[in-house]
């Protein structure tokens, strides 16, 4: 709205102005069309700022009444920078929610207030500015229209610069599975990952990322050269592996009428606002695709690694017992994996025959899912897929995944498109971040780009993913449980099954079958599922302890994890119905548990006016499983 009012008095000024000098007229105008315009939040706490100045665009975001970001420059490499002109605004609002299919809450409210801003260059190229405020966050996009005489145009570098206020500091990471580390953003080195999570002197936080990147080369964050303590985006970035080798030079082709990927700010008075409120990329994300979910099933996962048939049909028997409704056949049960050898049409481990493994898992309801190079399913992917469903696989796991480059990024666009075609569900691994594109395509289920118990990461980590990495949504962090090689205790990594969402949960990464012993605390693994209803951040600090607490159905699951210091939360429960009891099972670390692990198994009557004395160890952590004990 105030951009139409301002374009209105912009255009009524001129007119009345005719009879002055041209010089001063042109002055007036020019003033008058280079007047801020902005847009407010629903709730009036995020306001947006557009400002055209010396032919230059430029945005300002403030949050709170203070700036989370101070006027920064928009724009494209090499000469689509400035010499614009406003050609028209727009202003709209939009209020509404939406039912996922699944996710880290069913109902999604969906409201916010929209400007658009059309921009004449000299070349005669017309881009259009679009920013949106919500009261999660802030967004902005660029798009080019379409009209008769546009043509494909080519840029060298999206140049969107993210200019902060003094004192701000950045949760650092880099590569396909980096740690975190808290720097002052003057001191972030090129190509930084994102989610990139913000922490402000006066206590507000904010989170960096980008949505609905479909095929648009990533966004990566580097300094802004002469401008201490502002970011910019870096397209592409050092390619995520070794397959290819070199770097993608951040290159970008639009065709008239595309657009490119949102670039957002979710925001917060806490750290675990930013993770209440992440459903903010899905927002920006196209809507359901997919006419037919029914086949779409979350659940829990483990690793096969014996590669025969008689170790599948055992884990599958396992997986029946311990409440797991997937078994996941990892790398080599194809054989070799190289471009030109390699065969993902049938099993060339000794003593497999998967179709047969397939077979015995449907009859038991434990599906299966199958481990494929890249590689191959760039060579075979319209073979694989088809076949796959022939045999009732139902899902595919896709290794060594290129990210960066635009043709990349198109690539896995249309691969997650073709396993849909084929009732396929999807895990990414390596350098893939969510963007929210699992909203139009919810068989995309999963993602790696997380240092997770591939490396046994320190409890300290873990404790920083919460409000980092998991802010983009799910991540394939492997929960182990009888392995020796983890950094924390067993109460933690039940925890983590609440704290780390992922619709397809891997659990017992490196453990097998036989390490069971009949640990009555598994049973929380047997109960606890991988999508939610409802997500609460009860308490948590970056880096230092955390607690989730999430509800399906009737019943809701905590998970509290520490860092190498021990501590005692105080968890109220006033997220419980009042009025309505219920039971806690409380599964703590506990050096007079009896068994091996030394979780400790309780029960307990609580209901909303309860607040759980948490005691956790160093490294530690306690799952909950509270349920209704009267009816509602």
């Amino acid at each position: 709205m105030n951009g139409q009012k301002n374009n209105h008095k912009s255009n009524m000024m001129c007119r009345h102005l005719t009879r002055l000098p041209i010089a001063l007229l042109w002055m007036l105008c020019a003033s008058a069309a280079h007047a801020i315009t902005e847009i407010r939040s629903p709730d009036g706490n995020v306001k947006i700022s557009f400002s055209l100045g010396g032919g230059t665009a430029a945005y300002r975001i403030d949050y709170l009444g203070k700036p989370l970001v101070l006027s920064s420059r928009l724009g494209f490499a090499p000469n689509f920078t400035n010499g614009f002109q406003v050609t028209k605004t727009a202003s709209s609002r939009h209020r509404g929610e939406w039912t996922q299919v699944y996710g880290e809450r069913r109902v999604v409210p969906d409201n916010y207030q929209e400007l658009d801003v059309d921009l004449k260059h000299p070349s005669g190229r017309v881009m259009r500015l679009t920013f949106r405020a919500y009261d999660e966050g802030a967004a902005l996009r660029y798009n080019f229209p379409k009209s008769e005489s546009a043509a494909t145009i080519a840029f060298t570098a999206e140049q969107t610069e993210f200019r902060f206020p003094s004192g701000v500091y950045g949760y650092e990471e880099h590569s396909t599975e980096g740690e975190y580390h808290r720097v002052p953003v003057a001191d972030i080195q090129s190509q930084c990952e994102r989610p990139l999570t913000l922490e402000y002197p006066d206590g507000r936080y904010a989170c960096l990322a980008e949505a609905d990147n479909e095929n648009y080369p990533r966004m990566l964050l580097s300094g802004l050269p002469g401008s201490p303590g502002a970011l910019v985006s870096t397209l592409g970035g050092a390619t995520s592996n070794t397959l290819t080798g070199g770097t993608d030079d951040g290159s970008v082709t639009l065709a008239p009428g595309a657009s490119t990927p949102w670039r957002l700010f979710v925001v917060g008075q806490k750290p675990g606002d930013l993770l209440e409120r992440n459903y903010l990329l899905l927002n920006l994300n196209p809507p359901l695709a997919i006419k037919d979910t029914s086949w779409i099933a979350p659940g829990k996962a483990m690793r096969e690694t014996t590669l025969t048939t008689t170790g599948g049909k055992a884990i599958i028997d396992f997986a029946v017992t311990a409440g797991l409704q997937y078994v996941l056949f990892d790398d080599h049960w194809y054989g070799k994996e190289d471009v030109e050898t390699g065969d993902a049409t049938t099993a060339r481990a000794p003593n497999l025959d998967i179709a047969e493994v397939v077979k015995y898992g449907n009859e038991k309801s434990v599906g299966v899912i199958l481990y494929v190079d890249r590689r191959q399913v760039e060579k075979q992917r319209n073979i694989l897929f088809p076949l796959y469903e022939k045999w009732g696989v139902k899902g595919v796991k896709i290794g060594f995944v290129q990210v960066g480059s635009q043709e990349e990024n198109d690539w896995i666009t249309s691969t997650i498109q073709k396993a849909a075609e084929h009732h396929l569900m999807v895990n990414f691994h390596d350098g893939y971040r969510p963007t929210g594109y699992s909203r139009a395509y919810p068989n995309l289920m999963t993602v790696e780009g997380i240092r997770g118990n591939e490396h046994m990461p320190t409890p300290e980590h873990n404790c920083t993913l919460p409000f980092t990495r998991f802010v983009t949504g799910p991540a394939d962090y492997t929960i182990c449980y009888y392995t020796n090689r983890k950094q924390t205790t067993c109460a933690q990594q039940l925890a983590l099954a609440v704290v780390c969402y992922s619709p397809l949960q891997m659990l017992f990464w490196y453990d097998k079958p036989s390490d069971y012993h009949g640990e009555p605390e598994i049973e929380f693994f047997r109960h606890v599922p991988t999508v939610w209803d409802e997500t609460k951040v009860i308490d948590g600090r970056i880096g230092e302890y955390a607690a989730v607490a999430r509800r399906s159905g009737s019943d809701w699951f905590l998970g509290a994890i520490t860092n190498g210091q021990a501590r005692t939360l105080s968890i109220p429960l006033k997220f419980l119905l009042k009025g309505r009891r219920y039971t806690a099972h409380l599964y703590a670390d506990s050096d007079a548990a009896a068994t091996r692990t030394h979780v400790s198994v309780a029960t307990m009557p609580v209901d909303a006016g309860t607040v759980l004395q948490t005691s956790l160890s160093a490294g530690g952590g306690q799952a909950v499983w509270i349920t209704p004990t009267t009816k509602e």
